[in-house]
């Protein structure tokens, strides 16, 4: 059996799986933006930013998709399809009665305001409805991160709840909001 991996376009942008041709781009993608995302993710693995991590990183992505684990992909801008400005990550896919998943997103420093994580978030959830039969998704954001609460609401998200020392940020516990949006053709 042959499986589909994502490319997933929309108006401006491509939406795929890393490929190892890619990995300078993801380096530089991650170095250009650690200041700014540092406040928002976990701790950097000492490797994270050498080609070695990203050799492997690319490969446990794959396997993780074609067995239905995750769709961790990297957002190109369709008239620069060698540069990285952005990542939607579906991870922790649980089917049977569930069909849920969380997503998690950024988007480069450079590239904010002009509306292509909105994109790319349609697109990507589009996909993750439609092709891989997903009922629910659920994003989650602290409080502090209103541009990431009006993002959210922005795509129909409804908050559900909040989460007390909820995930390990940059090496603090961090509240989060929770919200879903359901999948209305399923």
């Amino acid at each position: 059996m042959t499986v589909k991996l994502p490319f997933i376009t929309s108006d401006r942008l491509i939406l795929s799986l890393g490929k190892k041709e890619h990995i300078p781009a993801i380096i530089k993608y991650y170095t250009d933006n650690r200041s700014y995302f540092t406040p928002f993710y976990p701790q950097w693995h000492e490797n994270f930013f050498t080609e070695q991590f990203w050799r492997y990183q690319l490969e446990i992505n794959f396997q993780d998709f074609i067995h239905y684990r995750s769709c961790k992909l990297f957002i190109y801008p369709q008239v620069n399809p060698d540069t990285i400005i952005g990542s939607v990550n579906f991870n922790n896919f649980v089917g049977g009665a569930a069909h849920f998943c969380t997503v998690g997103y950024g988007l480069a420093e450079n590239m904010q305001g002009q509306g292509y994580m909105t994109e790319a978030l349609q697109a990507g959830i589009n996909y993750i409805f439609k092709e891989l039969n997903m009922h629910r998704v659920m994003a989650n954001y602290m409080p502090h991160n209103q541009r990431s609460g009006k993002l959210l609401k922005r795509l129909g998200f409804v908050v559900e709840g909040y989460a007390r020392d909820y995930l390990l940020i940059n090496g603090k516990w961090e509240d989060h909001i929770l919200t879903s949006l359901i999948n209305p053709d399923f």
